[in-house]
């Protein structure tokens, strides 16, 4: 999760071909599948629970997941349900004057990530924190 820009979806490529991850982007999922739902907040909530409902069949199907979206407020993170969090957070705004409104800084988060390393130290980091989860 992250703000828009941030570089979710590009951490999110890498690390699903390093666990070998189905990688389930928002925006993607958006444009193709539930073309219904928009930017409004009724909409992110039900994006997020759509998101962390596929994402529970398909972890249960035994594959690993990376659901990868903006999750803007404590109500839509919770709305998605419990999951291993990463925050990207390398900028302070986005281009998106209503989602920086929106964003809500995370409570709990078991990752963040800042410019401070790499894409491949932090697939790495990352991988290194999980590895008892795969």
């Amino acid at each position: 999760m992250g703000l828009p820009g941030a570089g979710k979806t590009t951490l999110a490529k890498e690390l699903s071909k390093e666990i070998n991850a189905i990688h389930l982007n928002a925006d993607e999922m958006r444009n193709k599948v539930w073309t219904d739902l928009t930017f409004k907040y009724t909409d992110r909530l039900m994006m997020a629970q759509r998101m962390g409902a596929l994402s529970d069949t398909l972890v249960n199907q035994g594959y690993n997941v990376i659901a990868d979206f903006v999750c803007p407020t404590e109500k839509t993170r919770q709305a998605f349900g419990k999951a291993f969090v990463i925050w990207v957070n390398r900028i302070e705004k986005s281009r998106f004057d209503d989602t920086n409104h929106l964003f809500e800084k995370p409570s709990f988060f078991d990752i963040c990530i800042s410019n401070a390393l790499t894409l491949e130290q932090e697939v790495n980091n990352i991988k290194e924190k999980i590895w008892h989860i795969l």
